[in-house]
């Protein structure tokens, strides 16, 4: 792992963008794999700036969503299609047959997840899948388990997930109570993770990520075994892991 703090977010967020950007122009036909959430919001406006400007192009760049949640319309405002929508896919030219996003309103959820995962590896391997972290270390909606899915799938969100989302809905009541999301396999199958942890009460679970056990009760723990993971925090924690 690979570890930036930064005591700006500012500077955080256009260090991401540079990033992400960095893969675009390296290979135009880039597979970005995209989260929702505040986490990225910021790194998404950048870029747009660098869009605006005539820096880069996404014509030619393929994207897959982390997760969604089920049952909630596509259209509702919070939904993750609608938040990619109004957070990035509108502002560029990106082609929207190139965006994928899980069907959490399918049938059939289960085969869903199925038919998710053969697209992604149709389309072959993410270059650079951008994630953030959940207070309980979730990452996607991979919640703390006694095991973890390999694939994408349903899962039940934990009350704390729910608790900390109510801030984008009306009521808890109205938080999904599920939600479609990929697998650890899917996530880990990137060929670089970029991490993005901002708020000082994150800092005890980024360092538990960094540097603790990894266990299925931290899922974000997994990321220790990818060979090219890049943190990006403004949290006053280090990596203690030897780097040898």
């Amino acid at each position: 792992m690979i570890l930036h703090k930064f005591k700006d977010q500012n500077e955080l967020n256009r260090v991401g963008a540079d990033l992400l950007l960095s893969v675009v122009r390296s290979k135009p036909n880039a597979i970005l794999g995209m989260a929702t959430g505040g986490t990225p919001v910021g790194i998404y406006q950048e870029i747009v700036k660098s869009y605006k400007q005539g820096l880069v192009s996404f014509k030619e760049v393929t994207t897959f969503n982390l997760d969604e949640y089920a049952g909630l319309a596509v259209s509702h405002p919070e939904s993750y299609r609608s938040f990619m929508q109004t957070h990035l896919f509108n502002h560029i030219d990106i082609k929207p047959e190139n965006t994928y996003v899980p069907n959490g309103n399918a049938d059939d959820l289960d085969e869903e997840g199925r038919r998710y995962d053969e697209l992604i590896y149709q389309k072959g391997l993410v270059d650079m899948q951008i994630l953030g972290i959940g207070h309980n270390g979730h990452i996607g909606f991979n919640e703390p388990d006694e095991s973890l899915s390999r694939f994408t799938h349903k899962v039940t969100l934990k009350p704390e997930t729910r608790e900390a989302n109510k801030r984008f809905f009306n009521s808890i009541d109205d938080v999904p109570t599920h939600a479609l999301t990929m697998g650890m396999g899917s996530i880990l199958h990137a060929k670089s993770i970029l991490l993005v942890v901002k708020g000082a009460e994150k800092a005890e679970i980024l360092d538990r990520t960094l540097n603790g056990p990894i266990t299925t009760q931290v899922p974000a723990s997994f990321l220790q075994t990818h060979p090219r993971v890049i943190v990006l925090t403004d949290c006053d924690v280090d990596y203690k892991r030897s780097h040898s």
